[in-house]
């Protein structure tokens, strides 16, 4: 029997089900500190025991993402911050290459705020 986190991911579609698994690993390799839980009816993570990011599939636009809990303490030209007060979001094409450039940066940049 698949976990509530197993079953979100197996139930996406393609190409977002790829994309969506990809950055699942990617986040929880950043640091063993990440962990990933079922929270809020979505796939959270949690950086020693604090809420750090999210994935979820954006309803206008169609395309996985990734939401910043502090994402108004970063200053990045991907983020969009749209209707959230202290959350903002990296938009992920699932038709492109991951853009691993703007990750690594990003998540640099996230992981310093939780130090």
């Amino acid at each position: 029997m698949l976990t509530p986190l197993d079953n979100f991911f197996a139930q996406q579609q393609e190409p977002a089900k790829s994309c969506m698994e990809y950055l699942r690993a990617y986040i929880l390799k950043q640091s063993p500190h990440i962990t990933e839980e079922w929270k809020y009816g979505l796939p959270m993570y949690y950086y020693k025991g604090k809420m750090f990011c999210y994935l979820w599939q954006h309803k206008k636009y169609k395309q996985p993402y990734i939401g910043i809990v502090k994402g108004a303490q970063i200053s990045h030209p991907a983020l969009l911050q749209e209707k959230r007060k202290t959350m903002k979001i990296l938009l992920i094409d699932p038709t492109k290459d991951i853009p691993l450039k703007t990750l690594n940066a990003l998540f640099k940049e996230m992981l310093g705020l939780y130090q």
